[in-house]
């Protein structure tokens, strides 16, 4: 058995890992119909009994209006039960259960969401297509009481930690954000009142949670392009949280919807993308992506570990825990992250490729996941379910198994 600083338990808040491996919230498309699914219990489950210290349901909107996706969760007490299946199903195999709280902002569709998107500002979303109103500030409120809720409800579902998602250019980040924020009240202008939303939001969420629940937010170090938030910025307002008592912060980067490469690294796999997306519902968005691809989503250079260097510089600046994500994949690599101040780190797509990664690096069998970062499932995951291209069970066509290998012999 391994003997390292991976496999020793880890506080959060109120509740103790096994290990210092969380399964991050990386979108898994399974909740159809905005529910939960047998395939999203099965996978956190598989994930589970796989080893890590605690796995995290991805982005479930605290309201109708903040789902950018069919496939995502939307909190409302009717689904509870089945949410309590799936974490007794994690308890079960001795990990704890997260999951990532969040409203999309402008980042979705009235199809979707079933209203006009509302955001910080007003303004188009190239991505959906769609114009974005901006929200009232009695409607500001209510999401702030929404978000209270859904932690609430989080509990009766037997989660042992939320993640408040404020990163990637979704509602909480538009509000931080001075690329997306132009209001000209006490919610926009200078940084501290951008905070200002994201600040009730912790109030809100710190109050539901009570003793008992850890909270986690997960922040961005820099949006990733000019105009945006830079490191100075992001870490007043790491500074900003740890002052409202969070315990403690995800690092991350990028924003969806200007620099999506900036989070997950590497080449988005265009081909794969565009092959599993609804011809008939996305007909203009496949067209524009052969067109304009990769001007629309450059490559960023993938590299292991790729977001440390700037997350130390969050570790120098903060005396709270700080939970680092962000290519990893080999043992020695995620000893070096542990062993600079980080409480734990999170993965996702070494626990796509494979369920068993996390126990088999504890036995000694891999020191370094198989995954090749090849993007394949960043690709797939938003016309369908979360897969590595070595689970899918049908064959897929020779564009897509040439773009594989190109890609990992990159990666």
């Amino acid at each position: 058995m391994e003997n390292s600083i991976i496999f020793t338990p880890c506080e959060i808040g109120p509740i103790t890992l096994r290990n210092r491996v969380i399964r991050s919230a990386a979108f898994e498309n399974m909740a159809y119909g905005n529910r939960p699914s047998d395939d999203l219990l099965n996978y956190h489950e598989a994930v589970s009994r796989g080893g890590v210290g605690m796995t995290t349901v991805a982005y479930a909107a605290v309201n109708k209006s903040g789902l950018s996706f069919n496939g995502q969760l939307w909190m409302r007490e009717e689904i509870v039960p089945d949410l309590k299946r799936l974490t007794d199903a994690v308890h079960s195999h001795g990990a704890k259960a997260s999951i990532q709280l969040g409203h999309c902002g402008n980042m979705t569709h009235r199809s979707t969401c079933g209203c006009m998107p509302v955001g910080a500002s007003r303004g188009f979303n190239l991505y959906s297509p769609t114009f974005v109103r901006k929200l009232r500030k009695s409607e500001i409120y209510e999401l702030v009481l929404d978000f209270g809720k859904a932690v609430n409800l989080a509990r009766k579902a037997g989660f042992d930690c939320v993640e408040i998602h404020a990163g990637h250019g979704y509602l909480i980040s538009q509000f931080l954000s001075p690329y997306t924020n132009h209001r000209h009240d006490e919610f926009g202008g200078v940084l501290d009142n951008r905070m200002r939303f994201m600040k009730l939001v912790v109030e809100e969420v710190m109050r539901a949670a009570g003793n008992d629940m850890a909270v986690v937010v997960k922040l961005n170090m820099h949006d990733g392009f000019r105009k945006g938030m830079d490191q100075d910025d992001c870490i007043i307002v790491a500074k900003e949280l740890e002052k409202l008592g969070v315990h403690a912060i995800v690092l991350s980067a990028g924003f969806v919807s200007k620099a999506p490469m900036e989070v997950m690294r590497g080449a988005m796999p265009l081909k794969t993308f565009r092959y599993y997306m609804d011809t008939k519902k996305f007909w203009w968005l496949k067209a524009g992506i052969a067109l304009f691809g990769r001007l629309l989503v450059p490559t960023v250079p993938y590299s292991e570990g790729y977001f440390l260097k700037d997350a130390k510089e969050f570790r120098a600046n903060l005396k709270l825990p700080l939970i680092y994500v962000g290519g990893m994949v080999s043992k020695e690599k995620m000893e070096e992250v542990l062993n600079s101040g980080f409480v734990a780190l999170q993965m996702a797509r070494a626990l796509i490729n494979d369920t068993d990664f996390v126990n088999k690096l504890h036995s000694g069998e891999l020191t370094r996941s198989e995954c090749k970062h090849s993007n394949y499932c960043i690709g797939r995951m938003y016309s369908l379910e979360m897969k590595c291209h070595h689970c899918v069970d049908e064959e897929l066509p020779k564009s897509i198994k040439k773009e594989i290998k190109k890609a990992e012999k990159k990666g």
